[in-house]
């Protein structure tokens, strides 16, 4: 049995993208729609099945919470090698069960993105206003439900999904924020190749950044479409820019944003000049 590295991240945070440049690192030039041959999601429904033994979509959340443990040592078992898994859930207990169990857990990396720009991301993802997204961003214990694809994630509000990530330093966790990516990508994701222990050279690097560029994943998308994308939402990789905010963000909203969330904006830099 390998272990859990988890890539976890509020949604619309990088977390793909940090997934679409390890496939391409370890395995070569990626198709978007088939980034399960490196990583996998926590909340796959196949993982839960066996156990449950029925549809998703007629269990309850607490027969979901009793056989997590369960669908995660499947994770873990999966392969003999270290597994890379997407999640959005938050670091907490529900319903007496770990979401993130640290029995197959062998590390982390946390991707954090300015809340005032997930905000704009986000709202298009769910197409829904952004008054209406960011209440949901400010709202504390947040979860979703089961259906057929997919187990019920505990999301949490997005200061509590960083806290609950990010409050201990811990040798086995890596943070990378969105704007270091877009802004120093060579040195950014060259660290988080350090922090893996993955052997590659530069040119193996650069190679793989520039095979998961914006561009390149928003062209995959336009030619073959995203499986992950939503169904209501014009598209998955919309901008991939940050500071849209300062031009789309009117006074209030901002306000909104910094009120609830401005203990962890001020630990990673987003609180703007004066707040």
């Amino acid at each position: 049995m390998g272990g859990i590295v988890w890539l976890a991240s509020y949604p619309k945070s990088g977390n793909t993208w940090t997934r679409n440049f390890l496939h391409n690192l370890l395995k070569g030039n990626a198709d978007i729609n088939k980034m399960d041959r490196l990583t996998t999601w926590d909340s796959y429904a196949a993982w839960y099945k066996p156990t449950l033994g029925r549809p998703l979509e007629d269990c309850t959340k607490e027969e979901v919470a009793g056989v997590r443990c369960d669908a995660n040592r499947r994770i873990a078992e999966s392969t003999t090698d270290f597994v890379f898994v997407k999640t959005h859930n938050a670091m907490v207990m529900d319903r007496g069960v770990p979401m993130i169990p640290p029995a197959f857990t062998a590390g982390a990396i946390y991707i954090i993105r300015n809340p005032l720009d997930v905000a704009i991301s986000y709202s298009h993802h769910l197409s829904k206003p952004i008054d209406e997204t960011i209440d949901f961003m400010n709202l504390q214990g947040t979860q979703s439900e089961n259906h057929e694809r997919m187990a019920y994630e505990v999301q949490s509000s997005w200061w509590e999904n960083v806290y609950s990530w990010t409050r201990k330093s811990h040798p086995a966790m890596h943070i990378m924020r969105y704007e270091d990516m877009l802004d120093k990508p060579t040195a950014t994701f060259r660290t988080l190749v350090r922090f893996l222990r993955i052997k590659a050279t530069e040119g193996e690097l650069q190679e793989a950044l520039e095979a998961s560029s914006f561009e390149r994943l928003q062209k995959q998308e336009r030619e073959k479409g995203f499986r992950e994308k939503p169904k209501d939402a014009e598209s998955f990789f919309r901008a991939g820019k940050a500071g849209q905010w300062q031009k789309v963000l009117t006074k209030e909203q901002v306000s909104k944003v910094i009120s609830e969330n401005r203990r962890q904006m001020a630990r990673f830099g987003y609180l703007p000049y004066g707040r």
